[in-house]
């Protein structure tokens, strides 16, 4: 992966975050300010409910204590003959504007009943057990009607003559009509459960609105604050239909649990504007990612195009052409750096010229030592042999024939030596150019350790050759190749003179093949190791120091590389890789 890919990678992950954050963090604070506003509304509907559940107990309260003072309370209290009364509830609940009205003997027995005219002379026992209704005030009962029971709100008085005593029950249902006086914001409901059956049953849950939906995962909230008599909270339903229940537990003048208050906020209106802002999210998203990719695909290529052009010119000056520069736009980093390869570069071409000029001096006055070296021997000799002749031509003329048969054998063999010298360092100034085809270095190393099978013989040289047999031919001259590997050899034989062993390794390399030559020889310093292939630097006692220089030579022609690894007293291994 580019460095310009990475950085527009990191580009568009911190744009994304980004955006991903602000979303998240938008969805949770309007959630959060939701939340608050359904507590805060369904609060303000308990609050409402509250408020009217006393305002009809004040009323119910005073409605009774008006019908327990009325003279048809004391006209019935004092009675004789209670029956006469028996419709008399009726009366004075329409007049007063109760749904519930009893009135009852001071031991308990119904005189009169507006709701339940039958149940003249049943007993209610409940009233005569010393309970101070008056402070009470009005409470949760579960009422008795001829169809069922119902949960009503009622209120005890009592009328008192003449050491007479009445009791009046009067009070009102906890049903729909009640519920349809409460004020309901959009989105919310208010439902009644009475707890009037001794499981649970769905009839007994009222609302206002009886077309409304009504969960039906509402049952278990329901039996919960049924037995922990305690408020609980709980969302049912998903997506749209969700909706959040407040539950509050209302309880009997006994402290039993007579019903269940619910106040249901609808979560439609969250859902929707959550919908909107994940829309609209996403389209700032898409939105940002598009713009932080543009940036960054901008900013990356004015990070990373004078980086390109810095490594472009890098790799041309690592290619051998030191007066490549880089241009400079900016006074940023980048531009800074590009003023220093400059510098750099300028600096490697003025060194590059002093060294080649110091190099140029240096081998001039290598081969002329070398040159004269080589020469001096034969000359001489030659010297010599012309002295004696001269010597003999005028000391001993009768023996002139015979010295001049023997100088011209010598001068012709010196003659010879001085052109095999010449001709050794001819063909080092004009290597040809490798003529190139198919090799296969496998037959190359074979046919070379049989062309020395006598020599290594006499040198006491054991050769031995390790030929991978995967390796393919390859592009190379043979010619040149051939006299390379003789030349390896031949060192090689040279640095064993008490004997050893040679071998010729050749190995597959993925397109190419590698090929090494290894002694056991007197081996080879570090220092003799990094000069070993200098022109006319030689470690022999003979020789021109020209045979390694050639090898180099004709591998860089290949496009090759050679190296040696060696250690005094431990052989030297040579590797050619092609």
């Amino acid at each position: 992966m580019t460095f310009r890919i990475r950085l527009l990678l990191i580009f568009t992950v911190a744009v994304v975050a980004s955006v991903g954050v602000v979303e998240w963090s938008v969805l949770n604070s309007t959630r959060a300010a939701f939340e608050r506003l359904e507590t805060s509304r369904a609060d303000a509907l308990v609050a409402q409910f509250r408020n009217e559940f006393e305002r009809r107990k004040q009323e119910i309260v005073r409605a009774v204590a008006r019908i327990a003072e009325s003279r048809a309370a004391t006209d019935i209290a004092i009675s004789s003959n209670p029956e006469e009364y028996y419709r008399e509830a009726e009366r004075l609940a329409a007049t007063n504007g109760l749904e519930l009205l009893e009135l009852v003997a001071a031991d308990g027995t119904i005189v009169s009943s507006a709701e339940w005219p039958a149940r003249f002379g049943y007993k209610e026992d409940w009233l005569t057990a010393g309970t101070d209704w008056k402070a009470l005030g009005a409470f949760l009962k579960r009422e008795e009607l001829a169809d069922g029971f119902t949960l009503s709100l009622v209120a005890v008085g009592a009328a008192i003559a003449e050491d007479h005593k009445l009791y009046v029950i009067g009070g009102q249902q906890l049903n729909k009509d009640f519920l349809s006086t409460l004020v309901l914001p959009d989105g919310m409901r208010v439902l009644l459960y009475r707890n009037l059956d001794p499981q649970f049953s769905p009839s007994q849950l009222i609302q206002a609105n009886a077309a409304e939906h009504l969960p039906a995962q509402i049952q278990p909230l329901i039996e919960q604050v049924l037995k922990q008599k305690r408020e609980a909270t709980q969302t049912l339903g998903q997506g749209e239909d969700a909706e959040t229940f407040h539950a509050l537990p209302l309880a009997g003048y006994e402290n039993n649990l007579l019903g269940v208050l619910l106040v249901g906020s609808s979560r439609r209106e969250l859902v929707n504007l959550e919908a909107s802002q994940r829309r609209a999210g996403i389209l700032v998203a898409a939105g940002g990612i598009l713009l932080g990719i543009a940036l960054s695909w901008w900013a990356t290529m004015r990070v990373t195009r004078p980086v390109l052009r810095l490594a472009e010119s890098a790799a041309k000056v690592a290619a051998g052409n030191w007066g490549v520069t880089v241009e400079t736009t900016s006074n940023d980093e980048i531009g800074q750096l590009a003023q220093a390869f400059n510098r750099m570069t300028h600096e490697l071409v003025e060194q590059r010229d002093r060294l080649v000029q110091a190099e140029r001096v240096a081998a001039w006055r290598e081969l002329a030592r070398r040159l004269a070296h080589e020469l001096k021997n034969p000359l001489f000799p030659l010297q010599i042999t012309v002295e004696n002749l001269q010597r003999a031509r005028e000391s001993y003329p009768e023996q002139f024939d015979e010295v001049f048969r023997e100088s011209t054998r010598t001068l012709l063999a010196e003659l010879a030596n001085l052109k095999q010298i010449i001709g050794r360092f001819s063909d080092f100034a004009k290597m040809p150019a490798p003529e190139m085809q198919r090799v296969n270095f496998n037959q190359l190393a074979g046919d070379t350790l049989k062309l020395f099978e006598a020599q290594l013989t006499q040198s006491r040289v054991e050769a031995k050759a390790e030929l991978d047999r995967k390796l393919r031919p390859v592009e190379a001259d043979p010619e040149q190749m051939t006299r390379v590997l003789r030349n390896l050899v031949l060192n090689a034989i040279d640095a064993m003179p008490e004997g050893g062993s040679l071998t010729v390794r050749t190995v597959a390399l993925p397109g190419g093949v590698r090929l090494e030559v290894s002694d056991t020889g007197q081996g080879l310093t570090p220092e003799e190791c990094e000069r070993l292939f200098t022109p006319y630097y030689t470690t022999k006692t003979h020789g021109t120091g020209l045979g390694l220089a050639i090898v180099q030579s004709v591998v860089s022609d290949h496009k090759g590389r050679i190296s040696v690894e060696s250690q005094p007293g431990k052989g030297s291994t040579f590797r050619i890789e092609l």
